[in-house]
């Protein structure tokens, strides 16, 4: 006869939802130093390969929302994980043994909560307001790959217009500005001078941002300089 008794029950979905819980909530609550610095690290790399990855994303894709907040997250993580896991959850295990208000108590017992919320909130402002700071400017060429074109771009932003031109321009048709999707000017001849007013820009991620496309007879573009004022 076969013991029944010693037969396994089949493991349920959400007994191992329960048990990924708990254990993610035990590595969360660790407090012993080399966890704290271990997750604090873990953090921080996080946070900057998210928050340079979202900035190269977003250089090409400025119109995609979720690279906004992804951007944001990294940013802030950078120095919200540490904080959390090297002051906020030691103060929260100690005042929960220690606190003898009873407001305070019930603060502490939701202080991880606070704090997750908090940081949420924070996340999503600065994916709204994307500052300045949080945004590196890469002005260097993107777009396609420029081949046999070579040229060295120069810009003066003045108080009132943009004047931009192209030194040692090789391979080169036609030179455009475009601001917002559309071409603010254009020149067929060297220097390519092309210039636009400051009121025709687009808002940017950091200020006031414009491109200048390199294109070939067909209208292809060969070659994208992106330019904030």
């Amino acid at each position: 006869m076969t013991d029944t008794s010693r037969l396994s029950l089949p493991i349920r979905p959400d007994s191992i939802v329960r048990r990924g819980w708990r254990t993610l909530l035990s590595v969360y609550c660790s407090n012993t130093p080399i966890w704290r610095w271990l997750k604090s690290g873990a953090l921080v790399f996080l946070g900057f390969f998210l928050w340079m990855g979202g900035n190269v994303l977003h250089a090409y894709w400025p119109d995609v929302a979720i690279l906004r907040y992804i951007l944001a997250y990294g940013f802030v993580v950078i120095a919200w994980g540490p904080f959390t896991h090297l002051v906020v959850v030691p103060s929260i295990i100690r005042l929960r043994r220690t606190a003898s208000r009873p407001i305070v108590r019930r603060v502490v017992k939701h202080g991880s909560k606070i704090n997750f919320g908090t940081f949420l909130l924070v996340v999503v402002i600065l994916g709204m307001l994307l500052p300045g700071v949080m945004v590196l400017d890469f002005t260097t060429g993107l777009g396609t790959d420029g081949g046999d074109v070579t040229a060295d771009l120069v810009c003066d932003t003045g108080s009132e217009t943009v004047n931009c031109e192209l030194e040692n321009a090789e391979g080169v048709d036609h030179v455009v500005i475009i601001s917002g999707g559309e071409v603010l000017d254009r020149s067929d001849e060297p220097p390519y001078a092309v210039s636009a007013s400051r009121e025709s820009l687009s808002e940017g991620p950091s200020g006031l941002q414009f491109e200048i496309e390199l294109r070939d007879e067909n209208g292809e573009t060969l070659r994208r300089f992106i330019r904030t004022v």
